[in-house]
């Protein structure tokens, strides 16, 4: 019989790290995933997170990062490495905020991937740390 809801059956929060870092990334024009084995389930609902800029992104260009899990930028959207989030260390707002209009669901097993675009990275260091839920069938 199906889940039909109820307060027995909770659902933990779980957080998922990923991490960039140029000197094991690199830094070319394309996705860059940021998890290896740890990977956000089918189904699963993200809520919120951070990004911590360890060390600010640097380009020969005027590279642009955005971060993904599901589509394009539904993390962090697209922005040049020379303005917010990614020109000062520090953590940083994600797109998820908690709010029922900001999750994210996915579709199927997703990681975390940095789309870095424009021009390649010259060096940086910054982890995305995100919340979610699976929610029970």
């Amino acid at each position: 019989m199906p889940y039909r809801g109820g307060y027995p059956r909770a659902t933990e929060v779980k957080v998922v790290r990923g991490r960039y870092d140029f000197s094991v990334d690199g830094g070319a024009v394309g996705d860059i995933d940021l998890t290896y084995d740890a990977q956000i389930p089918a189904n699963a609902i993200v809520l919120g997170g951070f990004v911590e800029v360890d060390a600010a992104p640097t380009s020969g260009g005027s590279a642009t990062v955005a971060v993904k899990v599901e589509g394009a930028g539904d993390i962090v959207a697209a922005a040049a490495i020379s303005g917010a989030p990614w020109s000062t260390t520090g953590r940083k707002s994600v797109v998820p905020a908690f709010t029922g209009a900001t999750t994210v669901k996915t579709t199927q097993a997703r990681k975390i991937q940095a789309t870095v675009a424009t021009a390649a990275l010259t060096a940086g260091v910054f982890d995305v740390v995100l919340f979610f839920i699976q929610l029970p069938d």
